[in-house]
C-alpha cells in the first residue's frame, strides 16, 4: 500500500479513539438508596412493576432519563425505570472476579479477606489503581480492575 493511502486512515482512527473515550466519559452510575426499590416498565407510578431490587447500595447504570425517572441497567442487563428519589450518587462497585482485600494499597501488604465476585463493595476513597472499601465487617484496599460501577 502506498504511503499516501496509509495516511488517509489516520483521521478516521483518531476520530474513533476520541469518540470511544467520550462515550465512556458520559456513563452515569448511581446506587440504590433503599433495600427495596421497584423497577417499572415505564417512567410513571402507573406503570406496572417489572421487578424489585432488594439490595441497598447496588450500583446501576443510567441509560436514559425522562423528567424525574431514570432508565437503568444492572450488571446482568436487567433494565427498567426507577424514580430518582430511590437513587443516590454512586458509592459502590461490584467485582467481576474474586478479589483480595489488603491492609494497605499494595499486593505485598497483609491480605485480610477474599471477596467473591458479585458482592457489593462500598467505596471510601480511591488512589490510582487502588480503592479503600468496606464490605460487611471488612475494611481494606483492593485493586480496582475488573469492576462494575464507577471508580471515583
Amino acid at each position: 500500500m502506498p504511503k499516501k493511502e496509509k495516511f488517509k486512515y489516520i483521521p478516521i482512527i483518531l476520530f474513533l479513539i476520541s469518540f470511544s473515550s467520550l462515550v465512556n466519559a458520559n456513563e452515569i452510575f448511581l446506587s440504590l438508596k433503599k433495600n427495596k426499590v421497584n423497577v417499572r416498565y415505564g417512567p410513571s407510578f402507573e406503570s406496572p412493576v417489572k421487578f424489585i431490587f432488594k439490595k441497598i447500595d447496588l450500583p446501576i447504570k443510567q441509560i436514559d432519563k425522562k423528567e424525574n425517572w431514570r432508565r437503568i441497567i444492572d450488571m446482568k442487563n436487567n433494565s427498567g425505570w426507577i424514580h430518582q428519589s430511590q437513587l443516590k450518587k454512586v458509592n459502590s462497585v461490584i467485582p467481576l472476579k474474586d478479589k483480595i482485600i489488603f491492609k494497605k494499597p499494595s499486593n505485598f501488604s497483609k491480605p485480610l479477606a477474599l471477596i467473591k465476585a458479585g458482592r457489593v463493595l462500598i467505596l471510601q476513597k480511591c488512589n490510582g489503581n487502588w480503592c479503600k472499601i468496606k464490605s460487611g465487617k471488612f475494611k481494606g484496599w483492593i485493586n480496582n480492575d475488573n469492576m462494575w460501577g464507577q471508580i471515583n
